[in-house]
């Protein structure tokens, strides 16, 4: 079958004006929420979100990871590059994860700290998109969570130079023992090149697929009084 020929339907669900809420990270929980089967609103939904994820274990597929989000980053000619990092924190603050500060995105973050993020949530036919600037977290927050990670990924943060060339995978395990060593018997500190960021959202659109292509999608746009003005946009 040609790539071209795959497609699928939009069935689920809809999305009014009036299902969402006034502010979009209360929205935006709200959708996380439903995806992780906290919550499910009505009963035809409900059902529809349980049929799916029996077929999905029927299948073997793979669990879906609700964190996953496309993070997108500009460099300082204009090139664009993207990746799937893994979202640590949301509140009225904005959208935090972490990564090595000296890797590409840490790069092109330092000299445009404006980034893109998107997550999209198969399960529920659902999609969002943030936009907004970047800052790093305070050291004290980064240093919070680094020590909550598991002691291999702490020191995996000291063993990789992420993003740079490394001649095999066995220089880089070797580098991942010799920290295992260094620090075998005591804490393993934060390294100063790795932490945390936070985007403060200036625009968050959430789509919702409906049949023929004829999707329902909004968009939250922050005003200067902080508060959000709401407009369905076309598909």
């Amino acid at each position: 079958m040609a790539i071209a020929d795959l497609r699928r339907e939009y069935n689920l669900t809809g999305l009014r004006r009036r299902d969402l809420e006034a502010d979009p990270i209360a929205q935006f929980k709200k959708w996380f929420e439903q995806a992780a089967g906290v919550r499910a609103s009505g009963r035809l939904r409900k059902f529809g979100i349980k049929l799916y994820k029996k077929l999905l274990l029927a299948s073997g597929a793979e669990p879906l990871d609700l964190t996953a989000m496309t993070l997108a980053t500009v460099d300082s000619h204009g090139h664009p590059s993207a990746r799937v990092v893994l979202l640590k924190g949301v509140d009225e603050r904005g959208f935090v994860f972490f990564t090595n500060y000296e890797s590409r995105k840490g790069q092109e973050l330092a000299g445009n700290p404006r980034a893109a993020l998107v997550f999209y949530w198969s399960n529920q036919e659902r999609q969002v998109c943030i936009a907004g600037e970047i800052s790093q977290l305070p050291p004290a927050e980064s240093d919070a969570y680094f020590h909550s990670r598991p002691r291999g990924s702490q020191e995996a943060a000291w063993a990789s130079p992420q993003s740079t060339v490394i001649p095999d995978r066995a220089a880089l395990e070797e580098k991942w023992r010799q920290i295992e060593a260094r620090y075998a018997g005591k804490e393993v500190p934060r390294p100063p090149f790795w932490g945390g960021y936070r985007l403060w959202p200036a625009r968050i659109e959430f789509w919702q697929g409906r049949p023929n292509r004829l999707h329902d999608r909004f968009r939250y746009t922050r005003q200067p009084d902080n508060t959000w003005r709401i407009e369905r946009l076309s598909p």
